[in-house]
């Protein structure tokens, strides 16, 4: 009865205020603050449990790898049920998996709980990206999910920092007591916000919403942006699972170094934020697209190169925040894009997006590893062959769409 009576008072449009931009933001931030709190602890928690570096990184595959299963699930429950309550479910599902972090005794049991954590973390990255859709439109569709974006920016900035200083006076596994806080807050959260999907734009059956998938998939042009979030994504996942080793093991940088460089990259991602917000309506969608695809393609070209030559540590740290920040800007332009033709599909179309943006991730971080931890060249050609893709499917399944781009 309190469920029905709740959703009864939900019917009207919820506003997009700052409580709700904060809110969602913070949900979209699971995916970045539980990898990149403890990115600056991997050589630690390697030694730890005395396990291989292509081990190690495979902890972030795990809970990559969940987040895009997790994904695929959610986003048609979501719009099954509505956003809220696999929202909450979710978030205490993350709470007990995280918990599960803290106590695991050995690397297998510490990789099975990654895995369930970003499953259940998903629920958060996916409604928050399917409630945007809920709520807005058109050009405001693309300012609201660049605020999110920036919201969203923030993690990679402070979460390694945290992760950082947690090494000095504890050890790696307060992180994730870290995390289990912030999950109970989000879960608490949740009870406050209002519904946004009303009854009658609801799937009607689980059917009839996991048949959208392949409906979805045979749009030529929505397909597109699934592989340009999977290419992109997975060169940015392969700097994630491979700069803590660079940093650190070749070019001898501390662990709280280390969390200063790659904050400094995440600033760059959370200012790039702000360009879609500012000039969306002004300059189309698909133009910022075509710049955030082809900037990081030249950056990780002479990445690659730096990396080869041995470039010291500032011209590396130059060339990735050119290939690394212009993603915000590919997020924002190319998921509104996708989602602009989608409608009451919002959540299943933001759940196959989400996924595909794991999936290929998930796959490479083992492979960045694969020559040791004392070379960065597999991170180099990984992270070029990702924007290279990235490019081939704008050009051949995204552009020819848009007159701007004829």
């Amino acid at each position: 009865m309190r469920d029905e009576s709740w959703e009864m008072m939900t019917e009207k449009k919820p506003s997009t205020g700052l409580r709700l931009i904060i809110f969602l933001g913070m949900l979209t931030a699971i995916a970045p603050l539980s990898t990149d709190m403890y990115l600056p602890a991997l050589p630690e928690v390697q030694m730890d449990f005395g396990v291989s570096t292509s081990l190690v990184q495979l902890t972030l595959t795990m809970t990559t790898l969940g987040m895009a299963l997790g994904m695929a699930l959610v986003g048609p429950l979501s719009d099954l049920l509505g956003r809220r309550r696999p929202l909450l479910v979710g978030m205490l599902a993350f709470v007990g998996a995280t918990i599960g972090c803290v106590f695991a005794e050995n690397i297998y049991l510490f990789l099975l709980c990654r895995f369930l954590a970003g499953f259940a973390g998903a629920s958060g990255v996916v409604i928050a990206r399917a409630v945007a859709r809920d709520v807005c439109e058109g050009p405001e569709l693309t300012r609201f999910v660049a605020v999110l974006m920036m919201v969203n920016g923030l993690a990679p900035i402070i979460a390694p920092i945290i992760g950082g200083q947690i090494l000095f006076f504890a050890e790696w596994r307060m992180t994730f007591v870290l995390l289990t806080l912030i999950g109970i807050a989000l879960a608490g959260a949740t009870f406050v916000y209002r519904e946004t999907l009303p009854r009658e734009a609801r799937s009607r059956n689980m059917t009839d919403t996991l048949r959208k998938f392949p409906t979805l998939l045979r749009d030529r042009y929505f397909l597109g942006h699934c592989l340009l979030q999977c290419f992109i994504f997975g060169a940015f996942f392969s700097y994630l699972a491979g700069s803590s080793f660079v940093f650190q093991n070749i070019y001898g940088v501390s662990a709280q170094g280390y969390s200063i460089i790659f904050s400094v990259i995440g600033a760059g991602l959370l200012f790039a934020g702000v360009l879609p917000a500012r000039l969306a309506g002004r300059v189309p969608d698909i133009i910022m697209l075509k710049y955030a695809v082809f900037v990081p393609l030249i950056g990780s070209t002479l990445l690659l190169a730096g990396f080869y030559f041995s470039a010291p540590l500032a011209v590396i740290v130059l060339l990735l925040f050119l290939t690394v920040v212009p993603l915000s800007v590919m997020g924002a332009a190319s998921f509104s894009l996708a989602l602009s033709r989608q409608g009451k599909n919002a959540g299943s179309a933001s759940a196959l997006i989400g996924c595909f943006s794991m999936l290929l991730g998930a796959c490479m971080m083992p492979v960045v590893g694969i020559a040791g931890d004392h070379t960065a060249i597999p991170m180099g050609i990984v992270m070029l062959c990702g924007y290279g893709l990235g490019a081939l499917v704008f050009y051949g399944m995204i552009a020819s769409d848009h007159p701007a781009m004829r």
